[in-house]
């Protein structure tokens, strides 16, 4: 059972990957075809299928019984959002800030952590809570395209500027929405499975399997969509695409697993994940600050410093589990 639950992990988190993918390529070019425009496409389109693998496993967890995979795995996507891919991409090449993200997305990010934090003081997360964050979010999505209306003609050039040279038929869309959205869900479900077993077996908690396998797992589009970037020298909008994943991940996910069945979460979720959720999130306002005061970016030392947060919260997670 352990060897087959080992290979549906491995299973699960390549299809869940390569779905994914073709679940967002498929939507952009769909938007295309309806003429949306580039920002748009990021936050209904990109941001919200690169945070699919996150609100199926998560939705599926919570049916499945296993809340603790669903807290783990949005929180530990958030934590490896920050530490783990702006660290690895400032690496790279040092990342610029617009003061815009300063000004609205950060702040707006650290006031849903604050809400989370209140919300399981009690160590519960309620259905009525989960209602809450699922209203705040939708109001969030609203005030974002309302926003992108202000830029619409702006947008829209830019957009034109950036048509791919080889299109995918508008045909070959609505097949890998269609196709990669299965996937999403029987890759999602087959992770799970494997996540529980493998837990199980060790005696290891479903929260500690949610915030490093599955977390890391569900968060690799994100991983590999911001080394590409850093890779072609194009990472404006690095530090704005997670913080808008985090945001995805904390209402939407965290939200839509708490609406299915109420969450119990233990202790360890506020003393050690959400307390390393927070500090890494004002971290990275503080970076984004000095970037924009000085006219700087936040440089390799820093990207560094995220890495090696990381990896000191992933040893202590497996020593603390052994």
């Amino acid at each position: 059972m352990l060897l087959e639950a080992s290979l549906a992990i491995v299973a699960g988190l390549v299809i869940l990957v390569w779905s994914a993918d073709r679940f967002v390529d498929g939507s952009a070019t769909l938007a295309r075809y309806l003429g949306m425009s580039q920002l748009l496409i990021g936050i209904l389109i990109i941001g919200f299928g690169t945070s699919m693998p996150e609100m199926v496993v998560s939705a599926l967890s919570a049916i499945n019984g296993s809340p603790g995979i669903a807290l783990g795995n949005a929180y530990g996507s958030n934590i490896t959002n920050i530490a783990l891919i702006l660290g690895l991409t400032a690496l790279i090449k040092p990342l610029s800030v617009h003061f815009s993200v300063i000004k609205k997305e950060l702040p707006i990010l650290i006031a849903v952590t604050a809400l989370s934090i209140y919300f399981l003081l009690d160590f519960q997360l309620g259905q009525l809570e989960a209602i809450i964050l699922l209203v705040i979010f939708a109001i969030y999505v609203m005030w974002t395209i309302w926003s992108s209306k202000k830029q619409r003609a702006s947008i829209q050039a830019a957009y034109a500027e950036d048509e791919p040279e080889e299109a995918m038929s508008l045909k070959a869309s609505l097949f890998w929405i269609i196709g990669g959205l299965t996937l999403l869900i029987l890759s999602s479900q087959l992770l799970v499975w494997g996540a529980t077993t493998v837990a199980s077996h060790f005696g290891v908690s479903d929260l500690i399997i949610g915030l490093t396998i599955v977390a890391v797992g569900t968060s690799l589009p994100e991983v590999a969509a911001s080394i590409a970037a850093a890779r072609k020298g194009d990472v404006d909008l690095a530090v704005g695409n997670i913080i808008g994943s985090n945001l995805y991940n904390t209402l939407a996910v965290v939200g839509l697993a708490g609406a299915i069945t109420p969450i119990q979460a233990e202790a360890e979720i506020l003393s050690r994940d959400i307390s390393t959720m927070t500090g890494l999130t004002l971290f990275l306002f503080v970076l984004g600050y000095v970037a924009c005061k000085r006219g700087g970016k936040i440089g390799r030392f820093s990207g560094f410093v995220l890495l090696l947060s990381y990896v000191s919260y992933t040893l202590y997670l497996i020593q603390s589990a052994v």
